[in-house]
This record gives C-alpha cells, structure tokens and sequence, in this order.
C-alpha cells in the first residue's frame, strides 16, 4: 500500500489524478509456506499483471526485487522509482545480542527469514545459525521478533525505512551490499504497462529514474540469464560511481545450504556486463 500511495503522489505531482485498486496476489494469500516450496515465480505479481493484461488497471507498481525477468507478452517496464537503501537489516533482540560473537549472535541462534539468498549469505559466515521459514508483512515480522519468535530476522533495509519502522528496541547490524549482496533490484519499484499504452507510457516518463535502471537492468539481466526467481540463492549488486563506472558485486549457491560463489566485476560500460558476471558465477 506504500507503494501504490507513493505512485498516486509522484503521478499527482506532474498533474495526474489516478484511483488505486487493491489486488491479492498469491504471495499476500499464502502465508503457511516458504517460497521455495511454492510453485512457479511471480508470487507477488501475477494477479497484478493478469489484471493489465484483461485492461482492468492501466498502471501496476511493483517492488522490482519481486518481478520475474520475463514479463508475459503484452507487458513491459515502463518507468522506475529511485533506489531506497539497498542493503539487508539484521535486527537482533537486545537481551541475547553477544558482541564477542560474529553478527553478535549467540551459537546456534534463531533467525528468522524465508529468503534462500539471505539464509546462504548468513550460513556462509556463521554455519551454526538455525535459519526459521517467516511470513508476514513487516509489521508482522517486527511483532513476531519482540515476542520472542526468533531470536533475529533479517529484513530489506527499503521496508523499514518507507514504513518509518521504530528499530530502537532492538540490536542492529546493516550490511554493506557488497557483504551480504541484496536480491536483484532491491530497494526500486516498477512501474508495468501494456507495451501499447503509449499515452500511459508518455506519463510515466515524468517520474522515470533512467539513472536507476542503469544499474537495475544489469542485476535482472543476470538474475535473467541464470534462470532465476526470487527464491533463487542469487544476490546481485550493481553501483555507478562517481566516473561512471559500473561495479558489480555477486553471490550464488545452487542451494542455500551448499557453498557461496562471491563474483565482483569493475567495468567502464554495461555492455556484456551481466554477461561476464555470469560466466564466472558459471565457472
């Protein structure tokens, strides 16, 4: 819902009224499993996009780290928001945090998360860690860490700060996305039309961040060529700096509980980019 208020204001700020409609997707429907025992991809966009698809919605918004690389036919990318923080958040309840200990986790901690990349990143640094399925929204998330659930849960930096989530009650550990490498275009919405809605497309233009996609478009490129979803053990990171170079920062397991594969790649272009990134996570 942070989302789709964040769109009507950007849209209403060059002149554009809209109406929001709330659609289910099956990843808001099914909270008793974790995504890898889920079928297919698209948890979260599906429904959304058959809705464009039958032109009930002319507009969808998306968290960008949820949309598969291959849109259905008829569909298309037409704009993206800025980037939020990027990184993973551990929050660690204070009376069990231990700063002798790496992540300042007792042994064999209770962490809570349902994402494959996060639970091989964390058990590549602390192989002892007991790693629990957790559903939810945030909210949802926070409640269950406070009522003693788990003993930590790892979020997406992005939730918490659009949500302005209160974190002073717990132990907090940010991790540079170079580290623990976040999901393919993590922190950035899209915005999906109908390919042929060009007077929506025009629209959209006014809010694009083309400077975003640069980036965006090289992380969903490799997610893309190593046929993944958002339940693969893939995290990619790419970053211009002030020159404008591209430098890319991988992670892959072909299971959460098998080892990591850490690829890091400097480049003046985005050509071949993901590419060469792949080859070597390949190799």
């Amino acid at each position: 819902m942070w989302q789709a208020h964040f769109t009507q204001e950007k849209l209403s700020a060059i002149g554009i009224e809209s109406e929001l409609i709330i659609i289910k997707t099956t990843g808001d429907q099914i909270q008793h499993l974790s995504f890898d025992k889920m079928e297919g991809k698209g948890f979260f966009t599906k429904e959304i996009e058959d809705a464009l698809l039958r032109g009930e919605i002319d507009l969808a918004v998306h968290s960008m780290k949820d949309l598969p690389t291959n849109a259905p036919e008829g569909l298309v990318i037409s704009a993206v928001s800025y980037r939020e923080d990027p990184s993973d958040i551990l929050l660690i309840n204070k009376n069990i945090a231990d700063k002798s200990k790496v992540l300042q986790l007792p042994e064999k901690a209770r962490v809570g998360t349902s994402s494959s990349r996060r639970k091989g990143q964390l058990l590549d640094i602390r192989p002892d860690l007991q790693l629990v399925d957790i559903r939810g929204n945030v909210p949802t998330r926070i409640q269950k860490l406070k009522q003693g659930d788990f003993d930590a849960i790892i979020l997406a930096s992005a939730g918490l700060a659009r949500l302005d989530i209160d974190t002073t009650s717990f132990h907090v550990i940010r991790f540079d996305p170079t580290e623990i490498v976040p999901a393919p275009a993590q922190g950035v919405l899209a915005w999906q039309t109908m390919a042929n809605d060009i007077q929506t497309r025009k629209i959209l233009m006014g809010i694009h961040q083309s400077e975003v996609s640069d980036v965006t478009n090289v992380e969903r490129k490799v997610l893309n060529l190593m046929n993944g979803g958002c339940q693969m053990p893939l995290g990619v990171y790419c970053y211009k700096d002030n020159f404008g170079n591209y430098h890319v920062h991988a992670a892959y397991s072909t299971s959460f509980d098998l080892p990591i594969t850490r690829v890091s790649i400097s480049s003046a272009t985005h050509f071949q980019l993901a590419e060469k990134v792949v080859e070597k996570l390949r190799s």
